[in-house]
């Protein structure tokens, strides 16, 4: 058996601050891979990601909450072994402390989209804790650039769904939950199900069938999702454009909670860079408003800089707004503004300081609205 280092950025209850500034001032390699057999096929790969988070909230509506802040730390482990090279086993847990400001502000939207201690606790309503991942894959391989993926057991839709290279990781990019994965877009985390992968370059397929323990109703329901993409090589540089669609059966309650009703979206998911130092997004999405939602419609897009714009590469900005129009909850619309600015510390430790803007406004009118600052400290491993 070979144990060799690696980095893994795989997505994915304490002093978070103090922990992390203390793993951020080493050099050594955190991720570990077991190379096993003598053919050294067989690999067993740990890593994962935690992160600290700490935001204020600063408003000025009129809806009576008060200034305050909120912080939480998140800590997901995960393994990966790999019989073979093409059959891989995973499973991915979740544990945290606090909750942020995600219990305490006005917002529908939450200020952070992540997993915070009230999102590992009965997950699903499935009456389980901590585990939030655990899946077997299996790749077939027809040619170089032709595959086909299957994955069965408990999975996050949004590890194949609404992908997006610069809006889709609240450990490393954007932190508000809109510019994380589409609020109106309802993709199932962290239940049973299965997905498949198909992939002949530059066109890609993916397929996502799960049923889900609980909903916000108390109800058990099926989600199907599908999403189609295409690589596009141009001189400004890479793009990856999809286009997905997703329902579910009738287990959601209509707004007046007389009538089980679906839901069924449709999304599309853009990403392209322009050079070396500057790389764009759009997410536009609509569904239906049968059931009870809170928004209808999404329409954000954003920018991403290099740092290599002042000689550090692995620095970066991120710049984005979202437009949400409400459903029929009692939101009329939704403006979120947020800014970031990422600093790589070493090869796995990064910090985040981080702006949002938010303001939310009602039918009946009025509203809350205001700022968030706040500050991340991430490790990857």
């Amino acid at each position: 058996m070979q144990l060799v280092a690696v980095k893994n950025k795989k997505k994915g209850c304490c002093s978070s601050v103090l922990l992390l500034s203390l793993l951020a001032a080493s050099n050594s390699s955190l991720a570990v891979e077991f190379v096993m057999g003598k053919d050294g096929e067989a690999k067993l790969t740990l890593g994962g990601v935690m992160a600290g988070i700490y935001q204020y909230q600063l408003l000025g509506g009129d809806d009576g909450a008060s200034d305050e802040g909120g912080g939480g730390f998140a800590f997901q482990p995960e393994f990966s072994f790999q019989p073979t090279a093409r059959d891989e086993i995973f499973a991915k847990f979740g544990f945290a402390a606090g909750n942020g400001l995600n219990e305490k502000t006005p917002f529908r939207l939450a200020p952070w989209g992540g997993d915070f201690e009230a999102d590992v606790l009965n997950i699903g309503g499935r009456d389980r804790d901590y585990l939030l991942t655990a899946w077997y894959k299996h790749t077939f391989e027809f040619s170089e650039n032709h595959q086909l993926g299957l994955t069965g057991g408990i999975i996050d839709a949004t590890d194949y769904l609404d992908e997006n290279v610069y809006s889709n990781d609240e450990y490393t990019q954007f932190m508000n939950s809109a510019l994380v994965n589409g609020p109106n877009a309802f993709l199932p985390s962290y239940d049973m199900g299965g997905a498949l992968e198909w992939e002949l370059a530059p066109v890609s397929v993916q397929g996502v069938v799960m049923n889900v323990g609980e909903n916000d109703d108390g109800n058990s329901f099926w989600y199907y999702g599908v999403q189609f993409g295409y690589v596009l090589a141009t001189k400004f540089g890479e793009g990856n454009y999809r286009v997905i669609f997703g329902g579910t059966n009738d287990e959601f309650l209509n707004p007046e909670g007389t009538s089980k009703e679906s839901r069924v979206e449709l999304l599309l998911s853009f990403d392209q860079e322009f050079g070396d130092m500057l790389g764009t997004f759009i997410r536009f999405g609509w569904q239906d408003d049968e059931a009870a939602v809170d928004y209808k419609a999404i329409y954000s897009g954003g920018f991403n800089v290099s740092g290599r714009l002042w000689q550090r590469p692995q620095d970066n900005i991120g710049i984005a707004y979202g437009y949400l129009e409400g459903g029929n909850t009692g939101i009329d619309r939704t403006h979120v503004f947020e800014a970031y600015v990422r600093f790589l510390l070493n090869d796995y430790f990064a910090v985040t300081a981080d702006l949002q803007y938010q303001n939310e406004q009602l039918e009946e009118g009025g509203g809350p609205k205001g700022v968030i600052p706040g500050i991340r400290l991430t490790a990857e491993f």
